[in-house]
Formats: structure tokens, C-alpha cells, sequence
């Protein structure tokens, strides 16, 4: 079955939301208690903000008096009013850094955790992957966890526990119509907020989908620099590039001028709540129902409540934007491997490294078979080659060896253990490959031969270096082996990299061996230098040689022929060339 790496982007709704958040329970599970006590920290600020005004309108009242000479008790609330205002700053500073720790630790671990499973990934899903929008997807979907967690804390849960405490307030000290009123212009502003920001999100997701693409096609075009050199295409690069951006523009200004829209609507909806709440209070005063102190703390509670709550529809909208992120990385988690290990998986047992295919039968597609009942057989320390026409299924070989795709029919067994028995990890341990085209970090070349086994001491990697006959090379280098190798290997030669890859085998010791067409790319003399390179690491070495140039392989113990998926003529060299079949005919083509 085909996967796609970047599904199509679907407005939101509430159900993908909630299993978001729900998906994030395990990585927030882990920093319960920090972020328990950021909700303790949180919780005592804004008693001591609510209390502020309560503070406030004593001192008004106290100082109301005509009578009033001993200033004893406003000066007690002065300092107390002090104390409260530091001691909410004090409160919302602890809440921060306790929440710190919590905040980029989900970021780190879920980082980590998405990259491991990018890795456990099949071969499948990373042929078909668009890098760019990847990388895109993993860098919002990880900024977005921390700023809704950031939101959340700091600007939504506070909204809510002030409102809560100053309507409690409001019921119990005044007149039910200030509760009302203002209990109903919060309804009514997180209504509107709701349903036009809702509205807005179509835009959002556009410009998501229009930015994975613009950096798909980026990131694509810088990969492949060399080619669009070659071919001058520049200009269709950047036409590409800037399709994707004005879509982006586009889709950018509609949901800035919608803001706009909805940032009135909000501000409307609150001026009428707080001129209305203000008249009742004036009145009030007149009518000598209440204090100019209860005057002042309605008119303190209102700027307190209604301040924050002018943000939350820009909260809203981000806690909105921050969800399609995260949904678009948590697709990236919804893709499942293709090949897994078997739950009762044992690791494999190598006694003498014997290879055999038996009737396989694989197609990457169904309406399109590659082999078709494939049989045969490398013993222990033999070295058997397959040669063939390109497209006849030879390099398939070595993918169902590593076992990156699983066959249709038939077994692959290494000392007749079924690959699918064993675990992948001590399936590929046992198996060296040197690639026809040898991808290398944009590291070291230290690192990059040492990536063969990480734990190799430095003499080790330089003995590997030597037996692949390019330490001396090294060495001429201006910085040896802490020379940097490029993207991809860039500036290094088709051979260069190729000894790299066989140091890599070398150090990595393998019993079995893959060779997939490693010199077709060489000139004759950096062949000559791989191919001895090549029989010093195959040495008594169960290997499988996958050839183009059929001079490499005349002394493999077996040539195995494949066309059209099927093995059509076998033997050693002398004996395929006295047949005068399809082995003699492409040995002729390449002679001349």
C-alpha cells in the first residue's frame, strides 16, 4: 500500500482537537508536577490581583471620611495594597520559570520522539517523503506545543480563575446585574469569538499547505543544485518557489483582514459591557446604594477582567493556529511502519552466514512484479554475483536482503532463519552494503567512516581507512580526517566516497556482504583501486555482488543472470561465456 507523506490538510474541528490534546497527555504526563505547581503559583497571583482592587476600594473608602484624622488604617492598606500587587508579580514570575523546565522538555521530547519515529519509518515512506515539508510540519508542530502550553498557562487558564473569582465577588457583594451583564458580555464575546475565528481557520491551513510546499520546493531545488546548474533552470526553480509564496501571500492577508474584522467585533462587544456595568456602578453611587470605593473597585475589576479578555480572541485564534500545527505533525505519528518485528522476533544467529532465496515472489506495486519465483542460494564465504539488464529486479535483492520491503511469496533465510523471524536490528548488524552511490553526512569524514560503529576507537577507524586504501588521501588533506565531506558527500570524488563506504564495511565487520553495482560510476583506475579494495573486505566473507560492469565479477564462485524478475542462466564466468546465452551477449556489448 502506497502512503503519502503530506496528506492534504482538512479544516479543523473539535474532535481532531480534543485528540490532539489527547495525544499530548503522555508528553505533558511526564512534567505533572512542575506543571501542577506553575497551576499553585498561578492560582495565588491572581488571588493577590483580585484582591488588589478589594485593597483599593478600602482605601477609597477610608479616605471618603470627612471625619478621618488617623491615617493609621489607610496607611495599613497602602502597604498591603503594595504587597499584593508584588506579591501577584512575584507569583506569576514563579509560575514562569517553574514552567519553564516543563515547557521545553515537552519540546525536546517530543522532537526526539517524532525523529525516532521518522526512523522506524519503511523504506516506503521516505521514498516518497517531500523533506522540506517534513521538516516544515516537525518545526511548527513542536513551536506550536510550546506556545499553546505557554497560552494556556498564561493567558487562558488566568482569564478564566479571574473571572470566576471576580464574579463571585460581584454576586455576593452588589447588585445580580453586575454579575449578569458581565457574565453576559463574556458569553457573548467568546460566542463571536468562536465562530468567526472557527471561520478563519480555512485561511490558516491555506497558508500552512501553501508554506510546506514553498519549503518543499526550496529545500528540493538546493538539494539538487547541481542539476538545476546543469540545465540553467534557475529561473523555474524560483517561478516555483514564488507560485507556492503567493499563495501563501494570499491566503496571509485574507486572515490578517479577517482579524482585523474579528479584533472589532471583540473590542465592540466590550465597550458595551463595561459603559453599561459603569452606569449601573454610577448610579448606584447616586442613588447611595454604593461607595465611590465600590465605584472604583467595579471600575478596577472591569480593566483587570476585560484587558486579558481583549486578548483572548487573538489567544483563541493562536491556541487555533497552534492545534492545525499540531495536527499536521501528529499525521507525521498516524503513519505506520510496514515492516515491523514479529512479537515473538528472536535476534539473529550467524554459524556460517548462508544466504538463500527461495521462490520469491515481490512486486513495489501489484500491477507491477518484479520477481517472480527467484531461487538460489550463497554458502557460507561464497561469493555470488547477479548481472542483468536494467529494471530486471537486481538491486531489489539487497532491499529485500535488508528486509526494507517484505516479499509476496516464498522466504529469504540467512542459516535458515526466516528474516522475518528476526529482529531487524540484529538482521541488518549482520549485513555490510556498499552502495552504488555512497550518501554521506555533511560531517566529518572522521564521523562518517566511524558511523559504521560509533563506539570505534580512532586507530580503528584509521586501520579501516588503510585496509580501503584511502588513509593516504586523508592524510594529504589540509585537516585530515576532520575534513568536512559536504551536503551529501559533495566534495568528494565517486571513488573517494566509494572507499569511504567500503572503510565503513571494514569497520563495521559484517560475515555478509552486499555489493550493489559499487563501480559503475568509476573510471577504470579508481576501479581497479575499489576492486582491491573490494576482494581484501569479501575475503572469506559471504558476499552477494549485485554488477553492471561484468569485468568486476569473473571470479565470483556463481553469476546468476535475472531478466524479467526470473534467473535465466547461472554458473561461473568461463562456463556462462561457452554457453553463448544472454551472460555472452552482454559480456560481447561490453567488450566492444
Amino acid at each position: 500500500m502506497r502512503v503519502t507523506t503530506r496528506p492534504t490538510q482538512i479544516p479543523a474541528n473539535s474532535v481532531d482537537d480534543w485528540r490532539s490534546l489527547r495525544q499530548l497527555g503522555p508528553f505533558l504526563w511526564r512534567w505533572r508536577w512542575r506543571a501542577g505547581l506553575a497551576i499553585g503559583a498561578l492560582v495565588l497571583s491572581k488571588l493577590a490581583n483580585v484582591a488588589v482592587p478589594l485593597l483599593l476600594k478600602d482605601i477609597v473608602d477610608a479616605l471618603d471620611q470627612p471625619d478621618n484624622v488617623a491615617l493609621i488604617l489607610p496607611l495599613s492598606l497602602v502597604i498591603a495594597y503594595g504587597l499584593m500587587r508584588a506579591g501577584s508579580a512575584l507569583f506569576n514570575e514563579l509560575r514562569d520559570a517553574i514552567f519553564a523546565r516543563a515547557r521545553h522538555g515537552m519540546m525536546r521530547d517530543l522532537s526526539v520522539r517524532l525523529v525516532e519515529h521518522l526512523h522506524q519509518l519503511s523504506l516506503r515512506f521516505h521514498l516518497d517523503r517531500k523533506t522540506g515539508g517534513i521538516t516544515r510540519d516537525m518545526d511548527r508542530g513542536t513551536r506550536a506545543v510550546s506556545s499553546l502550553f505557554n497560552l494556556m498557562l498564561f493567558n487562558i487558564v488566568p482569564t478564566l480563575v479571574e473571572v470566576t473569582l471576580i464574579a463571585v465577588i460581584l454576586l455576593a457583594a452588589y447588585n445580580p446585574w453586575f454579575a449578569i451583564i458581565t457574565f453576559g458580555t463574556v458569553g457573548i464575546y467568546i460566542f463571536f469569538t468562536t465562530l468567526v475565528t472557527n471561520w478563519r481557520m480555512k485561511f490558516r491551513i491555506q497558508m500552512n499547505t501553501a508554506d510546506s510546499e514553498a519549503s518543499t520546493y526550496a529545500v528540493d531545488g538546493l538539494l539538487n543544485y547541481e542539476t538545476v546548474k546543469y540545465f540553467g533552470n534557475e529561473r523555474e526553480e524560483l517561478q516555483r518557489y514564488d507560485g507556492q509564496l503567493s499563495e501563501w501571500e494570499n491566503a496571509a492577508v485574507r486572515s490578517q483582514t479577517s482579524m482585523s474584522a474579528l479584533n472589532f467585533g471583540q473590542a465592540f462587544i466590550i465597550a458595551i459591557g463595561v459603559t453599561t456595568i459603569m452606569a449601573l456602578a454610577a448610579q448606584g453611587v447616586v442613588d447611595g446604594s454604593m461607595t465611590l470605593g465600590d465605584l472604583v473597585l467595579v471600575n478596577t475589576f472591569l480593566l483587570q477582567l476585560f484587558i486579558p479578555l481583549g486578548f483572548l480572541g487573538i489567544v483563541y485564534s493562536q491556541v487555533r493556529h497552534n492545534l492545525a500545527d499540531i495536527r499536521s505533525m501528529f499525521r507525521l505519528f498516524d503513519e505506520q511502519p510496514e515492516i515491523t518485528d514479529e512479537p515473538n522476533a528472536q535476534p539473529l544467529e550467524i554459524r556460517s552466514a548462508v544466504v538463500r532465496f527461495e521462490d520469491v515472489d515481490f512486486a513495489y506495486e501489484p500491477e507491477r512484479p518484479i520477481l517472480h519465483g527467484l531461487s538460489f542460494e550463497i554458502g557460507a564465504g561464497e561469493k555470488v554475483a547477479v548481472v542483468g539488464p536494467s529494471g530486471a529486479g537486481k538491486s531489489t535483492l539487497a532491499r529485500l536482503l535488508f528486509r526494507f520491503f517484505d516479499i509476496d511469496a516464498g522466504r529469504i533465510t540467512i542459516d535458515g532463519q526466516d528474516i522475518r523471524a528476526v529482529t531487524q536490528e540484529s538482521l541488518r548488524a549482520a549485513i555490510g552494503i556498499v552502495p552504488q552511490d555512497t550518501v554521506l553526512f555533511n560531517d566529518t569524514l572522521y564521523r562518517n567512516i566511524a558511523y559504521a560503529r560509533p563506539n570505534a576507537t580512532p586507530s580503528e577507524v584509521e586501520q579501516a581507512a588503510r585496509l580501503a586504501h584511502i588513509h593516504d588521501f586523508i592524510m594529504s588533506l589540509p585537516q585530515g580526517y576532520e575534513t568536512i565531506v559536504g551536503e551529501r558527500g559533495l566534495k568528494l570524488s565517486g571513488g573517494e566516497k566509494q572507499r569511504v563506504a567500503i572503510a565503513r564495511v571494514f569497520l563495521k565487520d559484517p560475515p555478509i556482504l552486499v555489493f550493489d553495482e559499487a563501480t559503475s560510476s568509476l573510471d577504470s583506475n579508481s576501479e581497479r583501486i575499489i576492486l582491491k579494495s573490494m576482494q581484501d573486505v569479501a575475503h572469506k566473507r559471504t558476499t552477494l555482488v549485485i554488477a553492471h560492469r561484468l569485468s568486476t565479477i569473473i571470479d565470483a564462485n556463481r553469476i546468476l543472470v535475472i531478466q524479467d524478475g526470473r534467473i535465466r542462466e547461472q554458473g561461473t564466468h568461463d562456463a556462462l561465456l561457452a554457453e553463448r546465452g544472454l551472460y555472452a551477449d552482454l559480456w560481447k556489448i561490453q567488450q566492444r
